[in-house]
């Protein structure tokens, strides 16, 4: 990754946001705004826009 690259995502993304798609991190456990989320909907790719899944396929893992 260029470092114009890296800092166009650094902009558009929080830094636990940066952290988690871009590095590799992951979320504690049992947290983030979507944890106890049960509507409807389509969930979409913070960085692409892109659908990744529809709300009734979420499951408690």
């Amino acid at each position: 990754m260029n470092h114009s690259n890296k800092q166009q995502w650094q902009t558009k993304l929080s830094p636990e946001a940066y952290r988690v798609t871009r590095e590799g991190g992951t979320e504690p456990p049992f947290t983030g705004q979507y944890y106890l989320n049960k509507d409807a909907g389509i969930y979409h790719c913070i960085c692409c826009d892109e659908p990744l899944f529809h709300a009734d396929q979420k499951y408690d893992s």
